[in-house]
């Protein structure tokens, strides 16, 4: 890896974990990326999940303070999601490599649809709220959340683009809280799942270290910045940022 393509994962790094702190998908800045310095797909995938864990972990401690009073809501949920992408990770090795290339195009256009479509269900929500008198959803979210989220657990250890908005908007709908504290929960369920993730790999995978460290470093920065001030970026600029880099990963994949 030139000088060069380092720097461009160290920035990737950063622009993920402030883009997952915020609202997810930083996995569609750094996965192109690193098929750009000419990692295979698969490996590429692995490295990317690895070194966003620290940044993950850094994004929920700077939401520590809308975690407060969440630990029944996060050990409830994280019990579930873990066994979900501890399945997602075990699938991504037992599928052949093949598998990968032609399915994570089609994960990065549902994602990249999802990232679209996320204003208008965020507006759905605040007029089903409005409707309710400020409270809608169960206040645990009932076995279809549990059910919800193992299935995105599972996406997420296998890929993991648009994550955090699955988890979002899952929450987001089936719970009653204040969309702030539900983001703090989406950072730490995010944090776990990638983490039981990145355990798996380390055992049982190939793996690109300088990849890892420089992404690791850069979404630990990052982390902290989407707590910080990330509320302030605009919401549609984040969008297209996520949509443009989405479309050319599609594109560099479909024609590798």
């Amino acid at each position: 890896m030139s000088i060069w393509e380092a720097l461009a994962v160290l920035a990737a790094g950063i622009g993920a974990g402030t883009i997952n702190t915020i609202v997810g998908s930083g996995t569609l800045i750094t996965f192109p990326v690193l098929l750009a310095t000419g990692l295979p797909p698969v490996t590429a995938n692995v490295s990317n999940t690895l070194g966003l864990v620290p940044g993950s972990i850094s994004g929920a401690i700077g939401y520590r303070k809308e975690l407060q009073g969440q630990r029944s809501r996060i050990l409830r949920l994280g019990s579930v999601s873990a066994v979900g992408g501890l399945a997602g990770a075990a699938l991504l090795l037992a599928l052949p490599s093949d598998s990968f290339d032609t399915i994570v195009p089609i994960l990065i256009g549902l994602a990249l649809v999802l990232v679209i479509l996320q204003p208008r269900i965020a507006a759905a929500l605040r007029r089903r709220q409005e409707a309710a008198g400020g409270e809608t959803g169960h206040p645990d979210g009932g076995p279809v959340l549990l059910g919800g989220m193992l299935l995105s657990s599972a996406y997420g250890g296998y890929f993991g683009a648009a994550q955090g908005v699955l988890y979002l908007g899952l929450m987001g709908l089936l719970l009653h809280d204040d969309l702030q504290r539900i983001n703090a929960v989406k950072n730490v369920i995010a944090a776990l799942v990638n983490g039981i993730a990145a355990v798996f790999f380390l055992f049982v995978a190939e793996f690109d270290w300088t990849a890892v460290l420089l992404i690791a470093v850069g979404s630990t920065i990052g982390g902290q910045i989407g707590a910080k001030v990330g509320r302030r970026l605009s919401p549609t600029v984040l969008r297209g940022v996520i949509v443009t880099v989405g479309i050319l990963a599609i594109v560099q994949l479909l024609v590798r």
